[in-house]
């Protein structure tokens, strides 16, 4: 089976299980920011935060 044929939630919910992986969750119309490298990104959820460490 390839990659491409698991949905986006398969996929995280597998990568959220391994070891080097943090998960944040944003609720519903929570507003989260990231800032990293010189770039920031500020939304509002739904949204999973995967840090991989790896």
């Amino acid at each position: 089976m390839e990659l491409s044929e698991f949905s986006t939630n398969e996929l995280v919910n597998e990568l959220a299980k391994r070891e080097g992986v943090r998960t944040l969750s944003a609720e519903p119309y929570q507003l989260y920011s990231i800032t990293a490298g010189g770039k920031e990104i500020k939304d509002d959820g739904p949204a999973v935060i995967l840090i991989i460490e790896d």
